[in-house]
């Protein structure tokens, strides 16, 4: 009787514990944090290098007419400065606006030498700074973002002219230095790594008015020098969104 009684209790022992294992458990799940969804819409700042070149063409304008350079001048060089901008993403589309700076070593010459005389005038033009002010508008595919932008562009050139009369042997130099105002319109990608952190590579094109020297100290009739210089870029560029969504 002892034995049947020992065999019962364990027999019961067993069938409770069988039956509590498949009870719900009573102790709460742990919480798992949301992953958060990348928007672009923000503000962020950022740097920005890489390499532009271009052509400058023109002439000079006399009281007999206007002369066309025979040498347009060749312009290229590295860029290199910071941006700061604001985005607005509304589902997939991208709208914000830029503001960037650059110093440049974007430099070139143009120049023209005289069928008749032989005489010659050059110059050697190089851009310091340059800016723009841009819209931008693109599409969201998640991370990576496809944009087109464009603006007002400016620019500072300092220009320097070297002028030799074959007929006197004399020589004569001039300097300018102009703030000239343009246009930019491009395209690029950006992608971000991080909510926060974005790399971009960006092309644009670039043209700015004319410069209009004043050379009638250096000749002895009225002469003007006008050029038009145009050139395009190529940048690679980090940003960082404020943020974290």
């Amino acid at each position: 009787m002892k034995n049947v009684l020992l065999s019962s209790a364990a027999f019961l022992g067993l069938t409770v514990g069988a039956m509590a294992a498949d009870l719900p458990s009573r102790v709460a799940p742990v919480p798992v944090a949301a992953v958060p969804v990348l928007t672009w819409t923000g503000f962020y700042v950022g740097v920005q290098a890489g390499y532009a070149w271009g052509d400058s063409s023109g002439g000079m304008t006399t009281p007999t007419g206007f002369l066309p350079f025979n040498q347009d001048g060749d312009f290229d060089g590295f860029v290199g400065g910071a941006h700061v901008g604001y985005n607005f993403q509304f589902g997939s589309i991208v709208a914000g606006v830029e503001a960037d700076l650059e110093g440049t070593g974007i430099d070139g010459g143009f120049g023209r030498i005289s069928p008749t005389t032989g005489s010659s005038t050059f110059a050697d033009s190089n851009i310091t700074v340059q800016g723009s002010l841009r819209a931008r508008l693109g599409f969201a595919l998640d991370r990576a973002l496809i944009y087109a932008t464009g603006g007002l562009a400016f620019a500072n050139f300092e220009t320097d002219y070297v002028f030799r009369d074959t007929t006197t042997g004399g020589t004569d130099a001039a300097s300018f230095e102009d703030a000239e105002w343009g246009w930019t319109l491009g395209a690029g990608v950006e992608y971000a790594f991080t909510n926060n952190l974005t790399a971009r590579l960006e092309y644009r094109y670039s043209q700015f008015d004319d410069l209009d020297h004043d050379l009638t100290r250096v000749f002895t009739s009225r002469v003007t020098h006008d050029v038009e210089t145009e050139f395009h870029t190529i940048r690679a560029g980090l940003s960082y969104k404020f943020g974290s969504y």
